[in-house]
């Protein structure tokens, strides 16, 4: 029974032996009071778990002593007290304020020093000295990014001018050539679309070589969805080349989004179906470009028939050009065509602006429409808008944390001999608020405004369903103007699940039946992340204004997204 007790108890001194290791305390004070208060104001380790960490920190104090002003900081030696404590004596002696630095103003742009300086003169600047470190990191910063990486920035010849003030001279080296870019080349996807390298990305040829900006640009590619950056860029210097080499994968980007939605029809009571489907295609000639089309068809008896391409950096240049054909037809009643035409221009990664027309032709296919406001009619709107795209990276449930589009639209509308001027406003704004990891709260809000003197019946804007005012049966409200806000909290189980809850409302005006109403939408859902794509189920309620809340009028919406 000895044994095992001798054995605790060495096993007990040995952990004694290395806990006191690790708790060695370091006390630094000044020549003074004062400079004891001004050293433990700045603070330094107290605790440590060796001498050799010890020596480390009272040189690490110096250090932080210096850049303060105190450059003439003096350490005593490092006296031991006692087993665990340690006491060293730093002498700050006197502060110095400012640094005037001066300067060769032909090797030195003024407007450089204008961003670390407000006192800039013709061959010296004046700086904080607690400011000097940050200053010289941005002159090799800004040196750098005009093409010439292994410049060096120091200062020599530091001197006392007076009692709060020093001088120093500013020196640069630039000992090797201006550096370009000459030769720009793509491992793992190499027909990546190279007019994305020169617009997009805006990395091309002859560029000052800044890796600090180019690792900057490169990011953006998560912007796309055809394209992942997979390692950081790397840099080939030779003599008298400087060759860039990136990084980049091919993406799943092409997906097939279709959904069943089924109902009571409140008249027969009978159980309904409506659906669409919708194809989208991208970047699989190489080019950038993008297709999709789209049909729905819905328990109105109404079909909607849409087929949408953009083909990007025409030419080599950074226009761009947005086509669309839709053809919508209501039962026996009419059938509506629209086509646009729209360039475009990147401003950047996130932000695109386009201008372009609009047609849209209208055919009555009654016999009898007596009863009905509906023309034979066209139309012709000169379009300006304006899209942000903001993406959320690592994301794949939410992969756009924000997004905001605006477009107008001034034209004319002819009608059995009768022209009448017509504008429309449009809109769409989304953001996820990210509470944490786990929590989040989604907000849409869109709207459309058709302005005109008259309006007929087959002209009226329309929405509903799963994309719009959830609860209410697709394509079912007609409106001259509306607007509407979606919302959900969401809740992430894991990185491929996440519940939700359902709130939406809606205002809208039909003036053909003077009409005003106010509609809501409840409801849940929940979404997974397959293999085969993104699985949406959601279950809401619509009810106006002025209605009671009825179960009959639940509609069930299923999505399944699927991408290949």
């Amino acid at each position: 029974m000895q044994k095992p007790s001798y054995f605790i108890l060495i096993i007990y001194i040995l952990f004694s032996i290395e806990g006191l290791s690790q708790n060695l305390i370091l006390k630094i004070k000044g020549e003074s009071e004062l400079e004891t208060r001004i050293i433990d104001s700045v603070g330094y380790v107290k605790f440590h778990k060796d001498y050799a960490s010890i020596r480390n920190e009272t040189k690490a104090a110096q250090n932080k002593f210096s850049k303060l002003g105190y450059i003439e900081n003096e350490l005593f030696a490092i006296k031991k007290i006692n087993d665990t404590t340690f006491h060293s004596t730093i002498h700050l002696k006197n502060k110095f304020d400012s640094l005037y630095i001066y300067y060769d103003n032909t090797k030195t742009l003024t407007s450089t020093l204008n961003l670390i300086s407000n006192d800039v003169y013709n061959d010296y600047f004046i700086l904080k000295l607690q400011d000097v470190e940050n200053a010289l990191n941005i002159i090799n910063t800004e040196i750098s990014q005009k093409g010439f990486p292994f410049a060096k920035v120091k200062l020599s010849q530091l001197e006392i001018k007076n009692n709060t003030t020093l001088k120093a001279e500013l020196k640069t080296s630039n000992n090797t050539a201006k550096r370009t870019i000459t030769n720009i080349k793509v491992k793992g996807y190499e027909k990546f679309p190279k007019s994305y390298l020169k617009h997009y990305l805006k990395i091309k040829q002859n560029q000052n070589f800044d890796i600090d900006n180019i690792k900057l640009k490169t990011e953006q590619l998560s912007n796309l969805n055809f394209a992942n950056e997979v390692k950081t860029p790397e840099v080939l210097f030779l003599k008298d080349s400087t060759t860039l080499y990136l990084y980049l994968e091919k993406s799943k980007s092409n997906n097939f989004d279709g959904f069943l939605g089924f109902g009571t029809n409140e008249e027969t009571n009978k159980l309904e179906f409506d659906g669409y489907l919708n194809l989208k295609l991208n970047n699989n000639l190489n080019f950038g470009e993008s297709f999709s089309l789209l049909y729905k068809s819905d328990e109105n008896d109404q079909k909607t028939f849409e087929v949408k391409t953009e083909l990007p950096y025409l030419f080599n240049s950074p226009i761009g050009v947005n086509l669309m054909l839709k053809i919508f037809k209501k039962d026996t009643s009419f059938t509506t065509v629209n086509q646009h035409v729209k360039i475009n221009y990147q401003i950047n990664s996130s932000s695109k602006i386009f201008t372009g027309i609009t047609t849209t032709e209208s055919n009555n296919t009654l016999t009898n429409n007596n009863s009905l406001n509906i023309n034979d009619y066209h139309t012709t709107q000169f379009n300006l808008a304006y899209q942000y795209i903001k993406p959320q990276y690592h994301n794949l449930l939410f992969p756009i944390n924000s997004k905001i589009y605006f477009e107008t639209g001034i034209g004319n509308r002819t009608a059995t001999n009768n022209k009448e001027k017509q504008s429309q406003l449009l809109f769409e704004i989304t953001k996820i608020i990210n509470l944490n990891d786990k929590n989040s709260i989604y907000i849409k809000t869109n709207g459309n405004n058709l302005i005109s003197n008259s309006y007929f019946e087959n002209e009226l804007l329309r929405f509903g369903g799963i994309n719009s005012l959830r609860g209410f049966e697709e394509n079912s409200l007609n409106a001259t103007f509306y607007s509407l806000i979606n919302t959900e909290y969401r809740y992430q189980l894991n990185n491929s699940i996440y519940i939700h809850s359902i709130i939406d409302a809606s205002y809208f005006e039909n003036k053909i039946q003077n009409t005003q109403e106010k509609l809501f939408g409840y409801g849940f859902g929940f979404a997974i992340l397959t293999k085969s794509g993104l699985l949406k189920l959601n279950y809401a309620n619509g009810k106006n204004e002025n209605t009671p809340f009825k179960l009959a009028n639940s509609k069930l919406h299923i999505s399944l997204t699927a991408n290949f």
